[in-house]
């Protein structure tokens, strides 16, 4: 992790800083209600084939994180010399550890909260999840910057349309679009992982060691940080606002149709990161971003985005502290009634509750709110003081 704290920080497309603020602002929303028992429907994810609001934001992450790419991996002219994979693997091994570290953390307060003195709780290695949100960011960032320098940008585009081409054949070939552990994707996860390191996902009551961060997802995932790697070049390769958003949008029409199109004999799927899932949501990141610089780069309406800046300029330094805190306050006793509970279920219950006249759903997404407010407070705090932690 490096702190770097500048008054004189480089200049950049605030548009980009608001759709980053925004993707991490709602992972953090969705990652937190009061009870899963009580979330509103475009706050949950689809329960396996098709779409939901929330669906969108990690996806939407990933896209700009291959913009950023391009962005940092400009400054060594795309060499691959020892200093660009010095740095393309300092940042991988990071994020990747971080990711374990979260998914440790979770297991060692668990261990601690059902009675185990603290050497067992802490020795949980053989049941960690070796995979998850920081850990395919980790894998995409690695693998996409390295094919970023070794490869002729020309022929990305050429190598994108290869990897969704093979995953489709594989799933299509291994019931990929099963909800089953004959999945391929549970397969390979299992035989080089163990069940003990997968995920368990549940649909209708059923349970299913099936990884929605999977190893050999991580094919068409990396596909998706090269597509927003190649918007990041249409972006950066002029200085034309215009320009800029018209390729934004005119890329992100033809993958968004594509996607949908295609929809119909291949299903959109978050789960297994479905080829149309990448299309359409590329596509729909590409669009948002257009229509966010056409809105705060060109016409110059700026104001209403300065809550999603302080997100956007310490993205995974935010997301890791609400995960972190999000632990921890799930983990903590409280003495409720006549029993106890976590202190996360004491602020939804006592607090949130009350607030809401008894109405679950909203109780529910208020302390979600309050959740995203209070991480916003100590990201504005860094922001107002120009300290910027990159991860």
């Amino acid at each position: 992790m490096n702190k770097s704290i500048s008054a004189n920080r480089p200049k950049r497309l605030l548009s980009l800083d608001i759709m980053r603020g925004i993707t991490i602002a709602g992972m953090i929303l969705v990652n937190n209600p009061g009870s899963w028992n009580s979330v509103y429907a475009p706050l949950r994810h689809a329960s396996w084939n098709g779409l939901t609001p929330t669906d969108l934001v990690f996806p939407f992450f990933m896209f700009i994180m291959g913009i950023s790419t391009y962005i940092s991996l400009r400054k060594y002219d795309f060499t691959p010399s020892w200093p660009t994979f010095r740095k393309i693997l300092r940042r991988t091994v990071t994020i990747f550890a971080i990711g374990l570290a979260i998914a440790w953390l979770g297991l060692f307060l668990k261990g601690i909260h059902s009675g185990k003195a603290v050497l067992d709780a802490a020795m949980n290695f053989d049941q960690i999840r070796i995979l998850g949100v920081l850990p395919r960011l980790a894998l995409c960032y690695g693998i996409a910057s390295v094919l970023a320098v070794t490869l002729r940008h020309r022929w990305l585009p050429v190598l994108v349309v290869g990897m969704l081409v093979t995953y489709t054949v594989l799933l299509l070939c291994g019931y990929g679009y099963e909800f089953s552990e004959r999945n391929i994707i549970a397969v390979v996860d299992r035989c080089v992982l163990g069940e003990a390191h997968m995920y368990t996902d549940w649909i209708d009551g059923v349970p299913v060691k099936l990884d929605p961060e999977g190893l050999l997802s991580t094919l068409p995932s990396v596909a998706h940080v090269l597509i927003g790697f190649w918007c990041g070049m249409l972006v950066m390769g002029t200085k034309d606002n215009d320009k800029r958003v018209q390729s934004l949008f005119i890329v992100g029409t033809i993958l968004t149709f594509a996607g949908f199109l295609l929809s119909y004999g291949l299903p959109i799927n978050k789960k297994i990161w479905s080829p149309t899932f990448v299309m359409t949501t590329c596509g729909l990141a590409a669009s948002l971003l257009g229509l966010l610089m056409w809105i705060i780069d060109i016409r110059g309406h700026k104001r209403w985005c300065r809550f999603f800046e302080a997100f956007g300029v310490n993205p995974l330094f935010l997301y890791v502290l609400a995960a972190v805190m999000s632990i921890i306050l799930s983990r903590v006793p409280v003495a409720y009634g006549d029993g106890s509970t976590s202190l996360h279920g004491w602020i939804y219950r006592a607090v949130m509750l009350p607030l809401s006249g008894g109405d679950k759903m909203l109780a529910s997404l208020l302390f979600a709110l309050a959740f995203v407010g209070f991480n916003w407070i100590i990201g504005y705090i860094l922001y107002k003081k120009r300290i910027y932690i990159k991860i």
